[in-house]
């Protein structure tokens, strides 16, 4: 990754303190893949381009795949696996579900981390506004209907 020596930092991850030793540089997807080992958050493209490395950093969906670690200490990070910790997380995740907005799956944990970032700021989304929260996030295999009605659906189910 980068070429600084590594640091120990401290990185709050779907609500504990973990800390990590990594060269400052290296871009936060590959810390939480193969440091901390939650393999939910995708490394696609590398270059911010598809969506699949989002997580929400303080609330907002950010991609992770270019971004060093350093820039993340101290800020609240929830990825895929924690998203479920949130009532909003678990109604996105369980409309995801049974709207079979899942196919291939590569592209479902950046699209569940839009769509719940998206949600916390707007609860009742029209579909422009869904399309816009959805533009950085590619889904390649052709679900992208399905995960409309997702979105759809996970804001009109009751809190």
């Amino acid at each position: 990754m980068g070429t600084r020596a590594a640091l120990t930092l401290t990185l709050h991850v779907n609500g504990a303190d973990h800390r990590v030793n990594s060269d400052p540089d290296t871009p936060l997807v590959y810390v939480l893949r193969d440091e901390l080992k939650l393999k939910g958050t995708k490394l696609g493209c590398g270059l911010e381009q598809c969506g699949a490395c989002a997580v929400l950093i303080d609330g907002k969906a950010v991609l992770s795949c270019v971004s060093p670690v350093a820039v993340f200490a101290g800020k609240t990070i929830t990825t895929v696996e924690g998203i479920s910790a949130s009532e909003q997380g678990r109604r996105v995740q369980q409309a995801f579900i049974e709207a079979t907005a899942a196919q291939c799956g590569f592209c479902t944990s950046g699209m569940v981390i839009a769509t719940t970032a998206l949600l916390q700021n707007n609860p009742t989304p029209d579909r422009a506004a869904t399309m816009t929260a959805l533009t950085p996030h590619i889904c390649r295999c052709g679900s992208h209907p399905r995960i409309l009605r997702a979105v759809e659906s996970a804001a009109n189910a009751p809190a």
